[in-house]
Parts: C-alpha cells; structure tokens; sequence
C-alpha cells in the first residue's frame, strides 16, 4: 500500500482539477516543495524543542530569526524555499 489510498488520490486528482499528465506533473511539483517546506519547519521546532508560537513550552534562550530564501533544483525543475533561520546560527 502506498502512502495514500485510492481515495486520497482521487480526491487530490478532483481538488487540483488534474486532466493531464502535465497537470498532474505541477501539482506535484507544489507538493514536493511544500513538503520540503514543511520538513524544514519541523526541523525547527525539533531543534529548538518547542513549536512556533508555543512560548510556553520555550526551555531555551535560542529562538528564531527569521528565514532566507533559497533556490533547489530537483527533477520537478527549480523550487524556492523559506529556510528557517535561529538566533544562535545553529
């Protein structure tokens, strides 16, 4: 079994309006890059041992600082992310 069932699927086809193999091609082409995105937030949250915003779980003097833009190249072309940046440079 894959990541998503049969009916996920078809209902990512029906919400992004997939007909072709081109459609199909940037819609995945977004999910990878928020994907990224989202791993890169976690990563974050991880490091820094509380969510953003959650100022009361907050056991460190380090915080965040910010993001800076970078541009990937992968096989679904060149995708900018939002790298999330810490006080601390960690």
């Amino acid at each position: 079994m894959g990541l998503w069932t049969k009916q996920q699927l078809r209902d990512f086809i029906k919400e992004n309006k997939l007909v072709s193999a081109q459609d199909a091609q940037n819609a995945l082409k977004d999910l990878f890059a928020e994907t990224l995105q989202e791993m890169l937030e976690g990563e974050m949250d991880a490091h820094l041992g509380y969510q953003k915003h959650d100022m009361q779980n907050k056991q460190t003097t380090n915080s965040r600082n910010g993001k800076s833009k970078k541009t990937i190249t992968s096989e679904y072309g060149e995708q900018q992310l939002s790298i999330p940046r810490d006080r601390e440079g960690e």
